[in-house]
Formats: C-alpha cells, structure tokens, sequence
C-alpha cells in the first residue's frame, strides 16, 4: 500500500526515482509522482493514473532533472484519486511523500488554518507537509528539529520522505509503524518501502526502526533516534539479487511466482527437517515449548488466513490440539478469550500487515506466546513475536499471492507433524512419514505445472460468467475458500465458496442454468458426500469443473470438466489442489484482459486499517 522512493547521488533522480517506484506497482496504486532539486529549487512532477501516464505528462511538460529527490506512488485514503490528491504535497519550504495515515490530522489541519495556511488537497499528507513547514520556520530552519517537533504531534501510522528547499543535497525520512528502509550504495542513499525498489543499485540496507529519523546524502546516511542520538546499525544485506523481482520471461509476475512455488518449498522446508523429523529449534520452538500450550489462535487477513484454515484442519487432525481461525480485523476488537497457556501465530507475507501487527500486540499483551510465520525479514511482526518461523519465497511481485501462500502452509505442516510427535499424537514413524510425503510434494507440483492446457481451456468457460461457486468438504473447503479469492480478485467475476454440505441450507437457490460451480473432490474419506452434493447443483443445471484425483472417471451428470491430481496422501492434497485452482485464476484474468499483477483497488500490503 502506497510506495515511497528517494534518492541522493550522482544519477539522474528522476531515473532512480522511476525505476524504483515500477518495482514497488505491486503494492497497489490510484496516482504517482516525484519531486527533484532541480537548479536549487524542488520541482514537482505528478498524476492520476499509473506510472504510463506520468511519464506520458514528463514528457510533454519536460522531466524534473536533478541528483536528489523523492518519489511515491499513492493508494487512496484520505480525498479522491485525482492530480491534485497526489503526492509529493508542499507546505512552503517542505516537500514530502507519506506511506500511512495521520489520525489527529482534522485537529492539526484546523489549527494550521487558523495560523493563515491555505490547503490545495483533500488529503492528510499536506497537513504534514505544511506542519513541518510551520515548526521549520519556528526552530530557525533546522529540518531535524522540525522533524523531531512534527513527531512528537503526528497520530498514526506513517513513513515519511522529505526534501527542504534550503538543503538541496539531503532527503530525509522518519518512520512510525509503516516500513521504510535506508538503502546504502557507493557514493549513493536511497530511501524505499521494501528493498525491490533498490535492488538495481544496491542490496546494502539498514532497517528504519519506529521513530528513528534518517538524514541521506551523497556520500553517507546518517540515523537519529528520538533523542536527536546517531544511532549505530547492523548494515544488512537481502539474500535475493535483481533477478528473483523481475519476469524472467514469464508473461506476468503471478505466471512466474506459480512456477517458483516448487523451490520455495524446498528452500523453505528443507532447513527445517533434521534426520526425517521436522526441526524448529532455530525458531524458537521445541518439543518442550509446544508441551505447553492448551489452544492455538490463529490470526491472519486474506490469503495468509487461508492457509491458517488449512493449518487448523491438520493441527487438530494430527495434534489434537484446539485451533481457532481468527480474521485479524476481527480478532482485535471482540475481546478475544486469550491465556497464558495459549499460543498466537500471526501469518503475514510482509510482516507489516497493520491488522496482523495489532493482533500480535493484543495477544502479547494478554499474556499468550506469539509465532510468527513471515517472508519478509526484518519486519515489524518478525521482529515483534516471541518466536519466528522465516518462509523462504523470495520477493512476491503479484497482489495475488500464491508462491507466500504455498509456503506459508508447508510452515504450518511442519509445525503440525511435530506438535503431534510432542504431544505422542503420533510416533516417531508417522512422523517420518509424513515429513517425506511433505518433501515430495514440489515434484508433484511441477508434474501438475507441466500440464496447463486443461486450465487454459477450463479458464475459456468461465470468462462470460457473473457469478460462480466453489464447493469442497473438510480440507478441500479450506482450499475452496483460497481458490474463490484468487479467481475474483484478479478476474473481476463475483465467486464464493461454500461449505458442499450446507448448499441446501440456502445457497442452493443461487444455482442457475450454466452457472459455473467448482467442486473440489480430493479427500477420500469425504468423496461420495462430495460427489451428493456435486450431483445436487448439476441437477439443477449448474456446469461443474472437478477437481480430484486422475483416477476418478467422472459420469456425464457428475461434471462437465475435470482436472485431475496425482494420487496423494488425503492430508497433503491442499498442496497440489491448488495450483491448479491458481491457474484457473490467472488465465481467467488473462482471457478476460485484466490487469493481472496489478488488479484493481487492490495493494500487496496493507499497512493501514
């Protein structure tokens, strides 16, 4: 949600600005623009619309040349998407890009009126670019008093670019809650939201930490603490290179993150078995740890929660341990029956999920121990939990997340086989063999990718579609629910998922003739009860696409189409089963022309309420 870019060196900063801000589109958009020294002024370039159209208005008004300054792209909160809406904001001598929102700024904005500012934007940001303005003119143009003054008065989640005119070879940053990091280059600094935006130039990095303020310029990047302190950090270094954040070839990012779901897997997993036997030590857990907890919550948004869903089933089936699935939005405001003797896991792809991170603190704060399963290193979550498992995906580029969500749920499959074992749930066998079965599973996977065109061809009947249904039992609704999302939210077509043994307690009466339903087959156990209620929407006129096992030869009135798996153990399905759900997606979208990676109102990481 929301981009933020800046840049002090010798290149062109419009370049690096630009460049930047293409590499973070997939966090989400509505506008875009930048702001450079140019002639020891700050000139200010933006619009509505993708990057397309301010490049398109750069080159009929002429680019902002220059070797410092600050870039962002905008996803909407406060004021409509519009030219004047967009970022940079000025306030006088301050110019600056946000990331977040101020929750006081009505109470500052009212008072800056009453001090004679004019206001050009609907939005929060200009509240703080013209209340830095105001305390830079107050504290005899020192920026970093001004900074330190504006933060002590700022309610919100924000991460902050800055530029003052008076100081046209410095850019400036301070972070509260929204990330930002300071990238470090040779005779260059950068600011960005995460490090895709920076990998081009440098993979050298320090974390901003809540409250910390940075001051970039050519030669160096200094950090300051609440008490005006230099702050010495741990220069990080990203383990992935430029080519793990581009195509490579692939039509889209989704196309190519499907393909890589395989080596995350083993990337992600591999580490973490000793001898056949998951191993979670360096995370924090052991045997011991888990003997002590009575119940495991849960706590996730969207995709991430999905694969919690999925953690619950097996959790319960193997460990026999109580799992509640909480939403994070919900989970922080109806008083949760949290103890001590609980554990809370949080599943965020980003770490920075604002709901998920607030999660974590009300459960920490209610005494529970706290797992976090996180991709992005570094993060506030990852930093925040009491123990953490790191997923290995690798930069996920498409809003549509499907590599973070296949590791997420291999995390969660290790950490049931050995809360099994802990809890003699299981012996040691068992648990050996499900570990191997788990480690198979990214061969079987690249066997379902080698075989597209039935999705393809499936995709085709479903591009006229208004309206559909996804269908399945125990495990299999689980998935049901991650295939719905990902069909609607790329494809635009209107999808929910549904429990197969409660469509006659109402949803039935949705199924019309030819309306497409999904109907997800892969649990033994459950496949005649499935295989009822497939014959039940069919009857009433329903196409159904059915998606089970190859060996199952489906009859005329069971399903129209059928893709089917390669035979699996039931408790494993979850993770061949939905590549081919995830593909359907994509190549919906793709036969519809929709904006793939980047679907509409949508942002990669949700760092706001």
């Amino acid at each position: 949600m929301c981009g933020i870019v800046g840049y002090v060196g010798f290149r062109d900063a419009a370049d690096v600005l630009m460049d930047g801000l293409s590499r973070l589109e997939y966090r989400g958009y509505d506008s875009a623009g930048i702001a450079i020294f140019e002639n020891e002024t700050i000139r200010v370039a933006k619009s509505k619309g993708r990057l397309a159209d301010l490049e398109q208005k750069m080159q009929q008004d002429g680019k902002p040349s220059g070797h410092a300054g600050i870039g962002h792209t905008r996803w909407a909160t406060h004021g409509e998407p519009s030219d004047r809406n967009s970022h940079p904001h000025a306030g006088g001598n301050v110019t600056l890009v946000h990331n977040g929102i101020i929750e006081n700024y009505k109470k500052l904005k009212e008072f800056l009126i009453s001090q004679g500012r004019d206001f050009s934007s609907d939005t929060d940001t200009e509240v703080v670019a013209q209340l830095l303005d105001y305390y830079y003119q107050e504290n005899h143009n020192n920026p970093i008093d001004a900074i330190i003054r504006v933060r002590q008065e700022l309610e919100g989640s924000y991460a902050l670019g800055v530029v003052f005119a008076d100081f046209p070879d410095r850019v400036f940053a301070l972070r509260k809650e929204s990330p930002l990091i300071v990238g470090i280059g040779e005779n260059e600094s950068f600011i960005a939201s995460d490090m895709t935006a920076l990998l081009q130039y440098t993979r050298n990095y320090y974390l901003l930490e809540p409250g910390e303020i940075a001051v970039l310029s050519k030669k160096k990047a200094k950090i300051y603490d609440l008490h005006y302190q230099e702050v010495r950090k741990e220069l990080k270094t990203a383990d992935w290179d430029v080519s793990a954040a581009e195509k490579c070839g692939y039509e889209h990012y989704m196309l190519k993150e499907i393909h890589e779901q395989p080596e995350a897997i083993k990337t992600t997993i591999t580490p973490r078995i000793t001898d056949g036997l998951p191993n979670l030590e360096e995370c924090g857990i052991t045997p011991e740890t888990l003997l002590n907890f009575h119940k495991i919550h849960i706590v996730a948004c969207g995709t991430a929660m999905h694969a919690g869903t999925v953690g619950k089933y097996v959790i319960e089936k193997l460990a026999r341990v109580p799992v509640n699935v909480d939403i994070a939005s919900e989970f922080r405001y109806r008083e949760p029956l949290v103890s001590e003797n609980d554990l809370v896991i949080i599943i965020s792809q980003s770490g920075e999920t604002a709901d998920s991170l607030a999660a974590l603190r009300l459960a920490k704060s209610l005494g529970a121990k706290t797992l976090a399963i996180v991709n992005a290193k570094g993060s506030s979550i990852a930093r925040e939990a009491d123990m953490l498992i790191y997923t290995h995906a690798g930069p996920e580029i498409a809003v549509a997340s499907t590599k973070a969500y296949m590791v997420q749920i291999a995390v969660m499959y290790l950490f049931a086989f050995e809360l099994a074992l802990a809890n003699r749930r299981i012996d040691e066998a068992e648990c050996r063999r499900l570990t191997a079965l788990l480690q198979e599973t990214p061969d079987q996977i690249t066997e379902i990718l080698e075989n597209k065109s039935m999705t393809q061809m499936i995709a085709m009947e479903l591009i006229t579609a208004d309206s559909l249904l996804y269908i399945g039992r125990g495990l299999d609704y689980a998935l049901s629910m991650e295939g719905s999302l990902k069909l609607k939210e790329i494809s635009y077509i209107h999808s929910e998922s549904y429990a197969a043994g409660e469509l006659k307690h109402g949803t039935i009466s949705l199924i019309t003739e030819n309306m497409p339903v999904i109907a997800i087959a892969t649990q033994k156990g459950l496949f005649d009860k499935t295989i009822s209620n497939i014959k039940e929407v069919k009857a009433r006129g329903a196409k159904v696409i059915l998606v089970c096992r190859e060996d199952y030869i489906p009859d005329a009135d069971i399903a129209d189409f059928k893709f089917g798996l390669p035979d699996f153990d039931d408790l494993l399905m979850p993770m061949l089963a939905v590549v081919p759900l995830q593909l359907l997606a994509y190549y919906t979208a793709v036969h519809k022309g929709t904006d793939v990676d980047k679907p509409r109102n949508l942002a990669k990481s949700v760092t706001v309420e």
